[in-house]
């Protein structure tokens, strides 16, 4: 605690300094995220005269009776007719002019889509704070015509309890994926596997337009892979999430919204991209007519050319004897992704709506390792030469349906919600490990591992917020997870190239059925208030309840798996200082349950030399975080700075052993990490044509495993960085270009460290006349065309292991996406829907390790829990 209190006053000594310096941006208010870009006004003669009066409002949708965001709020001189200050409304409707001197005005209040609303207002005297209540805008029935907005959304925005990433302004990621995009969100790290970090922590959670989704529990970097990256609108860090959002997700929640269409009429748009290592088309058409919308869109994506080497070695004692062993391969890759979705919604009436959606989504992907050598040495003599190649498919399907209804109340923001949602995903994940002849490299025999899983949810929620006075707003709910997890595991060995299989007799590799139950009850308080115009208050409370059952099918064995419940608050502040800066205070406690690939009890031993299973018996790990945030505006730059604080108790660690001269990894509640660091992000409008947005985060690293035995005891610490930055800029005649490049330092780890790599890509783009379309070209890694290379390293009393990763990511594309279709604009409307979090996932395929080009697959690097197990 007297850490977290030193980094506390420290960063608010040094946030107050910088927050003394003179800025032109628009000020955020007590916990309000920051308002994109206000357009000049045209006609504006002269600046407003400066007074001490106020003029506050709610501006909201006179048929749906919901906020308005970013309404246009224009203070017009009421004699000459000509704007002199303005605003933006927030996304609760919310405006403010300040400093405002007396005389006669009009408040002129307009939004696309709507037809514009003036009300005169008189000041008398200089202290004056006028409330014009709510304004209610009614729809315009007008179609759309061309219009050329000069002006950029703000790339980042910022809330209370998180920060918005604008992605629908990047051109770098055109044919990419989600990953592509996190690397460019501050705060967050993505490997080159996609496994996603954020303030060097993997314990977080992903949701997609606030869903989670099945995928996503089996394995966030084969989720970003089906998530195309021209789809996505924004992503929400919420490093501070609230007592409304589940447990899980010990340093945090991203949220990905993708773009939805709220128009009327019917579109239809394409995107398409080609390069050397991958290709990737999307069609989307929408189609609304009054009341009810239709959605259909498909995305399907290829991985080729995706290759590299690995080496590994590794030293184990085993009763005093030692075993040298060496490994080396080529490795290579390729995939195919696809994600079709059907959305449906009504507005019943102006109070009533429903919406509902079914997503499916499929992969299919292949790694193999050619001719993986292994050789083994004691006392420097070559005691065993082997030779094998390995074939490893991992294929699966996932569903999500939901079904969600929201009712509104005539007072501004009441709201009810009960969302509904099931989710499957079905997965294959098998390998088949050939060994081969030294001297004519004909096949011996054959190990196949096969393992059919499936992993079911269904969850029913129920929310309901309502504002006791203009400034204080109360949301209270419950929600429950029945959650069903089946592995079913089989081994199989064959003689030859073409001899039958035939089940394995060992014990160690025995068949067997694992079911998994998991049922979760939760409940929710949280409030929120402005106190004293400067502050902002979100205080709440989460209970969450977990019963388990799990048994083994053969030998009728039941694990005895005790239920258990915790209580989570979390609490943010937030102070406005002066008009363009905000100081954020907060905390949170969170749980992170084991996913089903750290349960799983599959031996997945593709590579013998190193072979790992989950621990059906893992318990739940805790994590209390803290952070003091300060958010400021300095002549056209937006500056974000954070110090956090994230302790970690009955962390899920690997827990190493040697049996003969083969290391075994598995899982166990031992471990205890702390972090402690700061993060910054600036983003610089130098024009309307060039933007640039740089940052990084550094974090010290503490880890131990806490256990008593010296041969497995383990501790590791050190600094930790991850830098950024991305640029756009407007070459004029519809050409843009934009550059983007990152790097992360060396990684602490337990029992070693993983080196470091760094990534950068550059396009250009040029979009057509009628602005329907575009057609572009990227560049990605072009330096290095013969890959970089990743040195790992893991230590302990028994085993010491080295290994060398090259990865061959170079690559070259062509973009292009054409639109058809005319709209009219439609009035948005919120839409609510499930939020599962409450899962710890490892990432990718195999905790880290991926199955990319020179990803070692349990050769190198860090073992996987468990190959072939559903997540």
């Amino acid at each position: 605690m007297k850490k977290v209190l030193l980094f506390s006053v420290l960063s608010f000594i040094g946030f107050n300094t910088m927050a003394q310096f003179p800025g032109a941006g628009m000020g955020m208010g007590g916990g309000q995220r920051q308002q994109p870009q206000q357009q000049a006004i045209p006609g504006t003669a002269q600046a407003a005269p400066k007074g001490s009066a106020k003029i506050v409002g709610f501006v909201i949708d006179s048929a749906a009776t919901k906020a308005v965001e970013f309404a246009s709020v224009a203070l017009i001189n009421k004699a000459t007719n000509k704007p002199i200050d303005g605003t933006v409304a927030d996304e609760k409707g919310k405006f403010t002019l300040n400093k405002i001197a007396t005389g006669d005005y009009v408040i002129s209040v307009s939004f696309l889509g709507y037809v514009s609303k003036r009300i005169p207002v008189k000041i008398q005297n200089k202290n004056d704070e006028i409330d014009l209540g709510v304004i209610r805008l009614s729809q315009s029935n007008q179609v759309l015509q061309e219009v050329t907005v000069e002006g950029q959304k703000a790339v980042i925005e910022d809330k209370v309890d998180r920060l918005v990433y604008n992605a629908e302004r990047d051109a770098t990621s055109k044919g990419g994926d989600a990953s592509d995009v996190l690397r460019k969100v501050p705060m967050l790290s993505v490997d080159l596997d996609g496994n996603v970090s954020l303030r060097g922590s993997s314990n977080v959670r992903v949701l997609i337009n606030n869903k989670p989704s099945t995928i996503v529990a089996t394995s966030i970097a084969d989720a970003l892979k089906q998530i195309p990256a021209d789809m996505i609108k924004s992503v929400e860090v919420i490093t501070s999430p609230s007592a409304k959002y589940d447990a899980e997700g010990s340093s945090g929640i991203i949220n990905i919204i993708t773009k939805k269409n709220n128009l009327q009429g019917l579109t239809l748009n394409m995107d398409s991209s080609v390069g050397i290592r991958g290709a990737n088309l999307s069609l989307n058409g929408n189609y609304r007519k009054g009341n009810m919308g239709f959605s259909l869109g498909g995305f399907g994506r290829s991985n080729y050319n995706v290759n590299g080497t690995f080496e590994n070695s590794q030293l184990t004692t085993n009763n005093g004897k030692q075993t040298l062993n060496t490994q080396s391969a080529d490795t290579r890759s390729n995939g195919l992704f696809g994600s079709y979705q059907l959305g449906w919604d009504w507005d019943i009436n102006k109070y009533n709506a429903i919406t509902a959606s079914v997503r499916y989504g499929v992969r299919n992907q292949n790694s193999f390792q050619d001719k993986l050598l292994s050789q083994s040495y004691s006392a420097s003599s070559l005691m065993s030469k082997t030779l094998r190649d390995v074939d490893t498919k991992d294929l699966s399907g996932t569903i999500d349906a939901n079904i969600d209804y929201t009712h509104t109340f005539k007072k501004p923001q009441q709201e009810f919600s009960l969302l509904t949602q099931f989710s499957r995903n079905n997965r294959t994940n098998d390998f088949v490990n050939n060994l081969l002849n030294l001297t004519d490299n004909s096949v011996t025999s054959r190990l196949k591992n096969n393992n059919d899983s499936y992993n079911q949810e269904v969850t029913v929620q129920a929310d309901y917020q309502t504002p006791i006075t203009k400034t204080q707003l109360v949301e209270v709910g419950a929600k429950g997870i029945f959650r069903t997890v089946n592995s079913d595991y089989q081994y199989f060995t064959a003689q030859g190239a073409t001899g039958a299989y035939v089940p394995t007799t060992s014990s160690a590799t025995a068949s067997n059925v694992f079911n998994y139950t998991q049922n979760i009850a939760a409940a929710y308080l949280s409030y929120t208030a402005t106190l004293s115009k400067l502050y902002t208050l979100k205080v709440g409370g989460r209970y969450e309840h977990t019963d388990i059952s799990a048994n083994f099918k053969s030998g009728d064995q039941t694990l005895s798996i005790p239920s258990y419940g915790v209580l989570v608050p979390s609490l943010n502040i937030s102070r406005k200082l002066g008009t363009v800066s905000t100081l954020k205070l907060g905390f949170n406690r969170r749980i992170q349950r084991p996913s089903i690939q750290f349960l799983n009890p599959n031996i997945n031993a593709s590579n013998p030399l190193n072979i790992s299973s989950g621990n059906p018996n893992l318990s739940p790990e805790y994590t209390n975080n803290y952070e003091l945030t300060l958010n400021t505006s300095i002549k056209g730059t937006f500056l974000t700075v954070s110090t956090f604080v994230r302790n970690t108790t009955g962390s899920i660690e690997s827990v190493r052993d040697v049996i003969g001269d083969t290391i075994r990894t598995s899982y166990q509640n031992i471990g205890k990490q702390d972090a402690y660091g700061m993060n910054a992000f600036g983003n610089i409008n130098f024009s309307n044509k060039l933007t640039v947005g740089l940052g990084g985060d550094v974090y010290y690293a503490k880890l131990a495993n806490n256990v008593p035995n010296p041969l497995y005891n383990a501790s590791n610490s050190g600094w930790v960085a991850n830098y950024r930055i991305f640029g756009s800029y407007n070459l004029g005649n519809n050409w843009g270009l934009q550059a983007f490049g990152f790097y992360r330092s060396t990684q602490v780890q337990l029992q070693g460290f993983q080196g470091g790599f760094g990534i950068y890509s550059l396009s250009v783009k040029k979009d057509f006349k009628d602005k329907k379309g575009s057609i572009g070209f990227g560049a990605e890694n072009f330096f290095t065309p013969n890959g970089f290379k990743i040195h790992s390293e893991i230590n302990s009393p028994i085993i010491t292991q080295n290994s060398t990763n090259t990865m061959r990511n170079m690559n070259f594309k062509i973009n292009f996406s054409y639109r058809i279709g005319k709209m009219s604009f439609d009035a948005p409307k919120r839409k609510k829907s499930v939020s599962n979090d409450d899962l710890k996932d490892g990432g990718g395929d195999n905790n880290g390790g991926g199955n990319g080009g020179g990803q070692s697959q349990g050769g190198g690097g860090m073992p996987s829990g468990g190959g072939g197990r559903p997540r």
